[in-house]
């Protein structure tokens, strides 16, 4: 039998880069969590340990921090491209790169009213994130961008209902009419180009979402997730499709009937396992082709 590499990347993972502009009294934070892959040729490492054309996870370590300073961060996106960009130029054999970038959001802490020039408090919730993936070199090199946010924690706690589903021998749930929708959503959406506004787009898709989410009556989170990702494709000509990662995080009645209680909705156990997963995409129908842009990007294989 013979055997085959049928593919391979190699990097740098979770590289924990912070960014202080220091040009004003009033400073500015980037806290970015940055992941680097190249693609290419490097066959040879795998299949003989010839190592002449890997250029060191440790080097693509070095180019993450290096260019927080020359390029600069303002930007997820556009520090990943940057970065990815180097990579390449720096590795003869690799045709692409992949750049995967958190961000953590940090507020001023408030003191007297007024947020204090540079003493700040991490902010809870959703996370950014981007996904860069370059192929190819020189002037024949595309670029693709899916940014998204994970860690987004949402819960209402009327305004859904789950019935009239498919039942065999061994369902057991129980339909009903009025319940608690919760979840940690996972959204990433794939840009049709790199002509963009990254962070004004980031907070509209975002408020998009929450907004979607209060508002809309849910027959099921399937509902929901596609009005989401309708929502936003309607609104952002610039966004080619966006895909979400749901669990269903459920909160059951508690019996109160033994105390001598009612419970009318109001009392709940919240469980953490296990838990419904719901996945799904929403694309255009004009869509360009994705390309390599999902691949390797965790749970969107």
């Amino acid at each position: 039998m013979g055997t085959v590499l049928s593919f391979d990347q190699y990097g740098k993972a979770e590289n924990r880069v912070v960014r202080i502009y220091r040009d004003n009294p009033r400073h500015e934070i980037w806290d970015l969590n940055v992941s680097t892959a190249l693609r290419g040729d490097f066959a040879a490492a795998h299949v003989e340990g010839d190592q002449r054309d890997v250029l060191p996870t440790d080097t693509q370590k070095n180019t993450a921090f290096v260019y927080a300073k020359k390029h600069g961060v303002t930007s997820p996106e556009d520090y990943a491209i940057a970065v990815g960009q180097r990579l390449i130029e720096a590795s003869p054999k690799a045709s692409g790169a992949q750049v995967r970038v958190e961000q953590y959001a940090w507020d001023r802490i408030d003191v007297d009213g007024a947020g204090h020039d540079h003493a700040f408090l991490r902010r809870g919730g959703a996370v950014r994130t981007t996904v860069v993936t370059l192929s190819g070199r020189n002037a024949e090199q595309l670029v693709r961008v899916v940014s998204g946010l994970r860690d987004l924690v949402l819960l209402k706690s009327t305004g859904s209902e789950f019935k009239g589903f498919l039942r065999d021998e061994y369902t057991t749930l129980q339909e009903t009419d009025d319940r608690i929708l919760a979840t940690s959503l996972v959204a990433r959406w794939r840009y049709a180009g790199t002509e963009v506004d990254w962070n004004s787009t980031y907070g509209a898709i975002s408020a998009s979402l929450l907004e979607t989410f209060a508002t809309t009556y849910s027959r099921a989170l399937q509902e929901t997730l596609y009005l989401m990702g309708a929502h936003v494709l309607k609104a952002h000509e610039e966004v080619a499709e966006i895909r979400f990662s749901a669990p269903n995080k459920h909160h059951f009645p508690v019996d109160l009937a033994r105390f001598g209680l009612e419970n009318s909705g109001e009392v709940f156990t919240a469980t953490d396992r296990p838990y419904g997963l719901i996945e799904a995409a929403v694309t255009r129908d004009d869509a360009p082709e994705p390309g390599d842009a999902w691949l390797a990007v965790p749970s969107f294989l």
